[in-house]
């Protein structure tokens, strides 16, 4: 199967999903590109700007805590590919900071040493 595919894009979606809700971070890295860009927009206009490291950091604190898994709840709204670059838009139901919330993200993705690879995250908390 030719993974440079909208299937390949959502498959690497599900999987960074099932990682991420998991903390697992050895997998984690593989699907985070080295130079991920995470941008976080919270209800009131602020933003947060993370990288890989950050990231990885704060799955590795749930994951030392004894934090139960996260929601794996998601719902796709688009995917497109064009041969070495992906974009997914969906919304999910997560907990990273103590609420669970839901939240609309954009997912860039590149294809890079012969797997899709997360290149940045923009994500939207959303307020009802």
């Amino acid at each position: 199967m030719n993974t440079q595919t909208k299937e390949g894009i959502r498959t690497t979606i599900d999987s960074l999903i099932e990682t991420a809700t998991t903390f697992d971070i050895e997998k984690l890295d593989r699907i985070y590109h080295d130079n991920l860009h995470i941008i976080l927009i919270d209800a009131s206009g602020q933003t947060m700007i993370s990288n890989k490291q950050t990231f990885k950091d704060l799955f590795q604190s749930k994951l030392d805590n004894g934090d139960a898994p996260l929601n794996t709840w998601a719902e796709f709204n688009h995917i497109e590919c064009n041969q070495n670059n992906g974009h997914a838009v969906l919304k999910r139901k997560v907990n990273l900071t103590g609420i669970e919330q839901k939240i609309a993200l954009s997912i860039d993705l590149i294809w890079e040493d012969n797997r899709w690879q997360v290149t940045r995250e923009v994500i939207f908390t959303e307020f009802e």
